[in-house]
């Protein structure tokens, strides 16, 4: 439940009102501090007023503050057993890192990221997911900027385990792909803030054609998760130079590759065997083993 609410105050934090945004970053900054403060004290440090958090605390489904001190002691304590002596992982990139604190701290905002994304992962939509892709005729997966390069991963291993699937990046093209999807088809969509106007456009018009709509999101109250059938959650540390979608690709790929895992064992045997044709397909791409001289 603490991963749950700290993650997704993260995917929320840049549609929340400007005040409740202060509030939001006093804790994420240092949720152990903001866990010894009082209502007033932590107002104050917002530059807010007491009824602002008090509002803030049910925005993002808590009864109150009490309860939100309670998330951010736990959170504090986890990122006491996870602390290094010589670099604060769970601290910004700041100009003064050497290159080893900035791959530490990277390696550990990725790994937090995979950690937090399988742990508020909804299992049975994620079944539901499986099922409609396995009884689907084709899968689309959409995915624009950085979430582009996650659809194109997506779509390939759909491919590769016997799927129908294609990636589309470009507007007008997956609107074009979305006007010819049917009853019984899956939408795939990837999009970090759930309010990319790209994504949304091609939702409704899958929408309006019968197809099945899964939205890969950090924000489940976005209109993208608002459209779907089916909503995957992902978590994400953002830092000064991995912002947005560029730091959500991590945590999509883990839900991507869950996915792939779960359909290729859903059908072990025809799975195992497609993989084996595609492999057989591209094995003489590769060049020849050179010879050792000795």
């Amino acid at each position: 439940m603490t991963v749950d609410v700290l993650a997704r105050l993260r995917g929320q934090l840049s549609h929340l009102p400007r005040a409740e945004q202060a509030i939001a970053r006093v804790v994420l900054d240092a949720p152990g501090a903001a866990a010894e403060l009082t209502i007033s004290e932590l107002a104050q440090a917002a530059g807010t007023s007491e009824t602002t958090v008090t509002r803030f605390c049910r925005n993002i489904g808590l009864r109150g503050y009490p309860q939100l001190r309670l998330h951010l002691a736990a959170e504090a304590e986890r990122q006491r057993s996870d602390a290094r002596p010589d670099v604060n992982l769970a601290g910004d990139i700041t100009p003064g890192d050497s290159t080893a604190e900035v791959i530490r701290k990277v390696g550990y905002a990725d790994a937090r990221a995979v950690e937090d994304t399988v742990a508020r992962l909804d299992i049975a939509a994620l079944d539901k997911l499986v099922e409609a892709i396995d009884a689907a005729g084709r899968v689309d997966v959409y995915g624009v900027g950085s979430s582009a390069s996650v659809a194109a991963d997506a779509a390939q291993k759909l491919s590769r385990i016997g799927h129908f699937a294609a990636a589309w990046s470009d507007a007008h093209a997956a609107l074009m792909s979305a006007s010819n999807i049917r009853p019984g088809d899956v939408a795939i969509a990837l999009t970090h803030s759930g309010r990319t106007r790209d994504i949304l456009d091609v939702l409704a018009e899958v929408r309006r054609r019968g197809g099945t709509v899964a939205v890969i999101t950090s924000n489940p109250e976005s209109p993208a998760a608002v459209a779907a059938d089916v909503v995957l959650v992902t978590a994400a540390r953002e830092t000064t130079f991995r912002n947005g979608g560029t730091v959500s690709r991590t945590a999509q790929l883990t839900v991507v590759d869950c996915l792939f895992v779960l359909l290729a064992k859903h059908r072990y045997e025809e799975s195992l065997e497609a993989m084996e044709r595609a492999h057989d397909a591209v094995r003489g791409r590769a060049l020849p083993m050179e010879r050792d001289p000795r």
